[in-house]
Order: structure tokens, then C-alpha cells, then sequence
């Protein structure tokens, strides 16, 4: 039996480019969740997006990364998904999906779209973070046509739907849960479906071959969150890697006390083992394992814009890639330009686009895109419309696999094809709001009159040839996406970018991008914090960071 229970509404309900996230104490202040999911019950009840059904009768997709407060929120799901007239609803066992296998079980199963309980790279506990975020039917994130309504929503709402009679589901196991009304849950295992995926785009057998001898050992870093399972599943189970390869493969509330963001800072674990020269491959998996880092024997890091340039490049080495060909390529704005140099390589489409992955879903459903990459540890195909760790792993390995090369080996002979861009990224976390606004309104006043920057030559040698605050026209809706980051262009072709990260819960996150090619195999193996040291003072002088914040050192840098 449905309950209508009265609300008021709660300010800050916007969904960002990963959805809505909070702390913990908020998302668990009485109606705070409820309030936001009968909002997005409400936006999507009819469909908004080409290719939707109908609310009423259909099928949805719930799961999270685990973390604190994803088990009581999924047991809400399912009583307002009812009360909403939701028909089935799937989940994976303990309420654990990544967010590339909810994308996968979407796809895969027809259904309408799905909720995916996660705050990715965040930390989590009960003094953490936690976040909700609504996908489509083509497994996608909600473009903003949708978040925009959610959003409006939520700013008046005053009731919400729910069946509270249905008792919790045992999440424990696979089974099926029938309710009165015709409501049905599926638990499904969490892994399974998955599993078939990656199979049908990579050849086990040879990664098999690769990896079960021991003589190309592997060393793969779930930092406890939900890659555990599907690594555990895959790199052991299927591939046959020794059972101490995958570590920290239990998902936990609190991700072990860890900051679950694979990169060389909150992954240090993985990188001394690494610098030990143990094993030949490492990685490392964000809390919804859609993040991955890569690193060869000794510590050798990529960065994630020179591997998605890689697989881009070495595509033929990968199964479903060398039979289908590549339709295109995309990056995220801030991300280096080594992909461009690929594309233009190979003569195929390239597009550059905001920072959010809804942008590279609508190329591929356009069929214009195959490989994707973002610089914040992002690598995804059209197999999926997500980011995905576990397959950007399983890429690499097949790239190593058929050329017989170590990580490094791969990395230098692209450098010698294609030249090398130095890149880096600074991370100023949990910055004061009004500090940071004013920073980026002082930025964009150059933007707004370019001559009192263009042409201005910095002690380093690098003058200005263009600056401006990036906006994207997606080719494939003619939808205009502005103000996503300040763009500085010297006459070198180097780049510094700033942006304001929308992936946080509290303050504002001031993230730098430096970004510089050099074409001399010379200087390749430079430190790239060597190679970028002069671009990095123009970017603290011409932005003013550490007079505005108080900053003089960030967070993290990758």
C-alpha cells in the first residue's frame, strides 16, 4: 500500500556532472534522500530523453560501491520505486555494483535506466561522503535536461511516494523477491554480467597466456572498494593470476580508513610495491572501480592521458577494437593533447568536450565515438557509457600481451611516434568558495577583453596566444555547454587550464592543468614536474592562487 508522506523541501539538491553528493550526516537528515529520489521519479516519469519508455511498468537498475549508508538507501529505492510504479527493480548482491557494470546491466538488461549509490573517489564512513546518481536508458549519466528538472523539483516538493509495508530484501544472495501489486526484486550476482561483457571484448586465452606462467605478475589495488569482486573475479578466477595479486579486494563502508582516489598520492601502498620491481604491472581502482591508474615495473607511471592515447593507438591489439575499427576519439577539455596527435594520425574524428562523461555518451550513441579518456583517471569505450577501470586494465594487458613489451617499453615507443606531452594536474581540495569564485571571476575578466593578456611574455620565455573560457556545442543536439574552464593558450602550444571541480561534497576544489608538448627523445624521460616547473609559475602568477587562498602548496598532484 502506498504512503504519500508530506516534505519540505532542502536547499543544494543540484546534481553536479556525477550527481548529488553530500555528506553522510545530510543525505541521512530525515526525507533528504527521499526528497531527491521521488524528484528524479518525478523528472523521468515520462520520458525526457529519445529512447525512454515510460516510468510506469518499467525496469530499473540500483547499486553502489558500497560505502556507508548504501545498504538502508537501496532497501528506500526499492519502497519508492514501488510506490512510483516501477515493475521490477535489479540489484547485485550486498547491494554492491560498479558503476560500469550498472551501465553494462542497463544495456544488457533493457531497462529504463538506474540509481547508482556512490561519492567514486570521495572518502566514505559515516562522517563521509555518499552520493546518488540517476542513469538513462542507454546507461548513461541523465544529461542535464534531466538534472535541470530533478533540480526544480526539489525546490518545491512537498510529498513524496512510498511503499513502506514491503519488507527489506535480503541482499545477501541471488534471488527472487515478488511483492503484492506485482512489484518484483532481482538479486542478481554482482559480478556476473559483467564478466560475459569483458569476454566478449578481450581475448581471455591470450591474457591467460600472459599472465598465468608468473612470468608477467600483476599487482592490482581495489583500495576496498567495489572493483574488488570483479578484479578478484576476472584477474584470478578467470586469468589466473596468484590470489595475492589483487589486495585490498574487500569493499568496506569506510574504504579501510583510505581515500579511495587512485593516483600516486592516496595510492601509496601500490606504488612502493611497484618501486620494489616485484611485478610488472600495476593498478588501481577508485571506490566504484570506473578510475583506474596504471603503472609498470619500478614505479613507472602513466598518466591517464597518455593511456588513453596508448590504447587509442595500439586499438589493434584489442579484440572487439580491431574488428570494429575506431569511429572516433574523444578527451575531456583539461586533458592533455596526446590523443589529439593520434586521431590526426590515424585520420579519424576527434572531438574535445567538457569535463562529464554524458558528453563522450551522446558521440557514441551518435556511433562517432569508440575510446574516450578523461585526465582525472577516466578511460571508457562504447562498450559501456561510463568510465571503466577494470576494462582500461584489461586493455593494457592486452596491449602488452601481443606486443611482448613491458608498460615502459609501450610508453616510449608511443613517445618516439608521436612525441611526448607533458602533463600534470594540481589539486587544491576543500578550498573556501568565495576565495575560489573570485579567483576564476578574476581569470575571466581576461577572457571577456583578451588584450590585457594576449601577447604578454612571461619571464619563462611562454607568451600568450589566446585565452578563453571553453564552451562546447555537442554536435550531436546542438546543445551549448559554457563556462567549463579557463583556457590558456601560449604561442608553443603549451596549456594551462583552470577549472572548478563539481565532484566534491563541501568548498570547491581548484583544480590546475598544465599541459606541454616537446618533441625531442632527448628529453622524454624528464620528470614531467621538471619539464613543467616554468609553466607552473606563470599559472600561480597569472591566477594570483596562493595570495587569493592562502594555498601555497596543493592537495595533490598528479
Amino acid at each position: 500500500m502506498t504512503t504519500i508522506v508530506d516534505t519540505t523541501p532542502f536547499e543544494g539538491q543540484k546534481p553536479g556532472t556525477s550527481g548529488l553528493r553530500k555528506k553522510v550526516p545530510v543525505f541521512t537528515e530525515l526525507h533528504y534522500l527521499e526528497n531527491f529520489i521521488q524528484a528524479s521519479f518525478d523528472a523521468v516519469a515520462e520520458p525526457l530523453v529519445e529512447g525512454d519508455g515510460p516510468l510506469a511498468g518499467s525496469t530499473l537498475v540500483v547499486g553502489g560501491d558500497g560505502r556507508y549508508f548504501c545498504k538502508p538507501a537501496i532497501q528506500t529505492i526499492f519502497k519508492m520505486a514501488a510506490a512510483n510504479g516501477v515493475a521490477h527493480v535489479i540489484v547485485g548482491t550486498e547491494g554492491l555494483l560498479s558503476t560500469p557494470a550498472v551501465s553494462a546491466l542497463i544495456r544488457r538488461r533493457s531497462a529504463r535506466g538506474g540509481f547508482i549509490l556512490t561519492a567514486s573517489h570521495n572518502p566514505g564512513g559515516p562522517t563521509g561522503d555518499f552520493g546518488v546518481k540517476y542513469n538513462i536508458s542507454n546507461g548513461g549519466p541523465a544529461p542535464e535536461s534531466v538534472t535541470s528538472k530533478i533540480f526544480e523539483i526539489t525546490k518545491t516538493i512537498s510529498k513524496y511516494k512510498i511503499q513502506a509495508s514491503i519488507p527489506d530484501v535480503d541482499l545477501s544472495i541471488a534471488a527472487e523477491h515478488s511483492f503484492d501489486g506485482g512489484f518484483k526484486v532481482s538479486v542478481v550476482d554482482a559480478v556476473e554480467d559483467y564478466v560475459a561483457l569483458m569476454k566478449e571484448l578481450f581475448d581471455f586465452g591470450s591474457l591467460k597466456a600472459l599472465l598465468a606462467d608468473g612470468t608477467f605478475s600483476v599487482r592490482a589495488d581495489c583500495m576496498h572498494g567495489v572493483a574488488g569482486p570483479y578484479a578478484t573475479r576476472i584477474l584470478v578466477d578467470e586469468l589466473g593470476c596468484a590470489a595475492g595479486s589483487v589486495v585490498n579486494n574487500i569493499p568496506l563502508e569506510d574504504f579501510g580508513g583510505g581515500h579511495p582516489d587512485p593516483n600516486l598520492t592516496y595510492a601509496p601502498d601500490l606504488v612502493s610495491h611497484m618501486k620494489l620491481g616485484v611485478s610488472d604491472f600495476g593498478v588501481a581502482f577508485d571506490g566504484d572501480a570506473d578510475r583506474n591508474m596504471v603503472l609498470g615495473k619500478h614505479g613507472f607511471f602513466v598518466t591517464p592521458s597518455d593511456s588513453v592515447a596508448v590504447i587509442a593507438a595500439q586499438h589493434a591489439c584489442i579484440p572487439y577494437l580491431a574488428k570494429d575499427g575506431l569511429k572516433g576519439l574523444s578527451r575531456s577539455m583539461p586533458t592533455s593533447a596526446a590523443l589529439d596527435r593520434v586521431a590526426e594520425k590515424l585520420g579519424v574524428e576527434f572531438f574535445e568536450v567538457p569535463t562529464g562523461w554524458k558528453f563522450f555518451g551522446n558521440l557514441m550513441d551518435a556511433g562517432r565515438l569508440s575510446i574516450c579518456g578523461e585526465e582525472s583517471f577516466g578511460t571508457g569505450s562504447s562498450h559501456v557509457r561510463e568510465k571503466d577501470g577494470v576494462w582500461a586494465a584489461l586493455c593494457w594487458l592486452s596491449i602488452c600481451a601481443a606486443k611482448k613489451k613491458s608498460v615502459e617499453e609501450v610508453l616510449l615507443e608511443h613517445w618516439t611516434t608521436y612525441g611526448r606531452n607533458f602533463y600534470t594536474r594540481y589539486d587544491y581540495e576543500e578550498v573556501a568558495s568565495e576565495p575560489a569564485q573570485e579567483m576564476m571571476a578574476s581569470l575571466r575578466k581576461h577572457t571577456t577583453d583578451p588584450t590585457t593578456i594576449v601577447g604578454r611574455e612571461f619571464s619563462s620565455g611562454h607568451e600568450v596566444k589566446s585565452m578563453d573560457d571553453f564552451s562546447y556545442t555537442d554536435v550531436t543536439n546542438g546543445e551549448v555547454t559554457a563556462k567549463q574552464g579557463i583556457r590558456i593558450v601560449f604561442t608553443d602550444g603549451s596549456r594551462i587550464i583552470f577549472r572548478l571541480s563539481g565532484t566534491g561534497s563541501s568548498g570547491a576544489t581548484i583544480r590546475l592543468y598544465v599541459d606541454s608538448y616537446i618533441n625531442d627523445p632527448a628529453q622524454y624521460t624528464t620528470s614531467a614536474q621538471i619539464a613543467l616547473e616554468p609553466l607552473i609559475g606563470v599559472a600561480l602568477e597569472i591566477s594570483n592562487l596562493t595570495a587569493l587562498t592562502g594555498r601555497d602548496a596543493p592537495t595533490v598532484i598528479t
